[in-house]
C-alpha cells in the first residue's frame, strides 16, 4: 500500500517530478473528458454543435497531447521495483511505435483507421490505454481510489470490443461517457493529495 507518512524531508527533484506526474494524470482526464463531452453533445445535443468526429484535425490534436500526457505520468511516476518500471516504459514506447502505425495507416491522418479499419486502428490503442489503466490501477492500490481497477479493465476492454465491432455507434459514444466520467472523478481524488503520498519511503526501492 501506499505511504501517507513523511519519510524525509522533500527534495526539489521530488516535488517537480510528482508535479509532472500528476500533470500528466491530469492532462489525461481533461482530454478523455473533453471527449466525453463532445460525445454526450452528439448523443443528446446533436444539433448544439457540429459532429466531432467530423473534426479529425481536433482529434488528432488530442491524440497527440494524450499520448504526451500519459508519457509524463508514464516517465514520473514513482515505482520503488525497477523492473516494474522499465516493463511500463517499454509498454509506452511500444505505443508510441503503435502511434507511428496510425499515422501510416491514415496516410497522416492517425484519427481515419480508427472508423475505416477499427480491427486494426482501436488495437494499435491498446498500449496507451494499458499505461494509462496502469497508473490508474497504482493509485487505486497505494490510496485505496477503488475506480482506478476499473478503469484498467475498462480501458483496453473498451478498445477490444471497438475492434471486434461489438459497439453501435451510440454504444461507443455511452462508451466514452462511462470512461470520462470515472477518469475525472479518478483525478479529482488523485491530485489533492499531499505531494509527500507520491514519495513514500525512497529507501524501498529495489534495482
Amino acid at each position: 500500500m501506499g505511504e501517507t507518512n513523511a519519510y524525509q524531508p522533500l527534495t526539489k527533484n521530488d516535488k517537480v517530478t510528482v508535479v509532472l506526474y500528476r500533470t500528466g494524470i491530469v492532462l489525461s482526464s481533461g482530454i478523455i473528458g473533453l471527449l466525453g463531452f463532445l460525445a454526450f453533445q452528439n448523443l443528446y445535443a446533436p444539433e448544439a454543435t457540429v459532429p466531432f468526429l467530423q473534426s479529425n484535425f481536433t482529434l488528432t490534436v488530442l491524440l497527440f497531447k494524450l499520448y504526451f500526457s500519459i508519457g509524463l505520468s508514464v516517465f514520473f511516476i514513482h515505482l520503488y521495483v525497477g523492473k516494474l518500471y522499465r516493463f511500463l516504459k517499454r509498454i509506452y514506447y511500444l505505443a508510441a511505435v503503435c502511434l507511428v502505425g496510425l499515422v501510416i495507416l491514415g496516410n497522416g491522418n492517425p484519427i481515419l483507421p480508427l472508423f475505416s479499419r477499427p480491427a486494426y486502428g482501436a488495437l494499435l490503442l491498446v498500449p496507451a490505454a494499458f499505461c494509462l489503466g496502469f497508473v490508474t490501477a497504482k493509485e487505486a492500490f497505494c490510496f485505496r481510489l477503488y475506480e482506478g481497477y476499473i478503469l484498467f479493465a475498462l480501458l483496453p476492454l473498451y478498445l477490444l470490443f471497438y475492434a471486434l465491432g461489438a459497439f453501435s455507434p451510440k454504444g461507443a459514444l455511452q462508451g466514452i461517457i462511462v470512461i470520462a466520467v470515472m477518469l475525472v472523478f479518478f483525478t479529482l481524488r488523485k491530485v489533492f493529495m499531499p505531494l509527500h503520498y507520491d514519495i513514500g519511503d525512497k529507501s524501498a526501492y529495489t534495482p
